[in-house]
């Protein structure tokens, strides 16, 4: 299978504070990689700085072959990665046509296609077309912020705890439309919800203290009580 990304030993300061102390891991194409750990284990500040949100001071950071971790911000976006902050980042005075036309690049066949697939997934996006996005759930506004990375020729996508706050209904909508998006993008899946990440997920990294220290397939964890409750705490 295509390595897709690959991140070697990146380290991150935000500030005098040292996040990230050894970050590896492969991302391989078509599959759901899931970032586990604890909070505070540096699993958000590794997708920011692969998007250069958090520059990294050490490390190599390289997708589709090309390394990108001296590239800006906007120029890793314009490579075809799309992110979905923790925080969702829609624009809650914009409708959600707004939201949907500010982050696209292009109005070509192509881009049209991708916005009415994803719209087809999230019928409640299409209900509230020309609805403020303020008004929305927060599970819709998650299904919004989802489908403004996906409409762009992204071939992978940087999800980060999709699941946080949302209503169990509102958990399930958005974990099966992560799995129906895997035919047609590769993801990084940050989440909490072991669950979620165990029902979707392909291959896991677990992370501690600024490093990742274990890696497999993610049946393979579903099945190890062990290993759970050491690195997680879940049983």
């Amino acid at each position: 299978m295509t390595t897709l990304l690959q991140v070697e030993q990146i380290e991150t300061y935000i500030g005098q504070y040292y996040i990230l102390q050894g970050v590896s891991l492969e991302v391989r194409q078509g599959e759901i990689t899931v970032l586990l750990g604890r909070n505070g284990a540096g699993k958000t500040t590794t997708l920011r700085s692969l998007m250069a949100l958090n520059p990294i001071s050490k490390g190599r950071i390289t997708y589709k072959g090309e390394e990108i971790h001296n590239l800006a911000t906007y120029e890793i976006a314009r490579r075809g990665i799309g992110y979905v902050p923790e925080d969702q980042g829609v624009f809650p005075a914009l409708t959600v046509e707004e939201n949907l036309k500010l982050a696209m690049q292009n109005t070509d066949a192509a881009t049209l296609e991708r916005r009415d697939w994803i719209l087809n997934l999230f019928p409640d996006l299409k209900t509230f077309w020309k609805k403020q996005a303020g008004v929305l759930s927060g599970g819709q506004k998650q299904m919004l912020a989802i489908a403004r990375a996906y409409v762009n020729d992204n071939e992978l996508l940087l999800v980060d705890e999709p699941s946080k706050g949302l209503a169990p209904i509102m958990v399930e909508k958005v974990m099966r439309s992560l799995e129906e998006m895997k035919q047609k993008v590769t993801v990084v899946l940050v989440e909490q919800n072991f669950f979620m990440a165990s029902s979707i997920g392909d291959r896991f990294y677990i992370m501690d203290d600024g490093m990742t220290v274990l890696d497999g397939q993610m049946s393979e964890l579903a099945a190890d009580e062990r290993l759970r409750k050491e690195y997680l705490g879940i049983a």
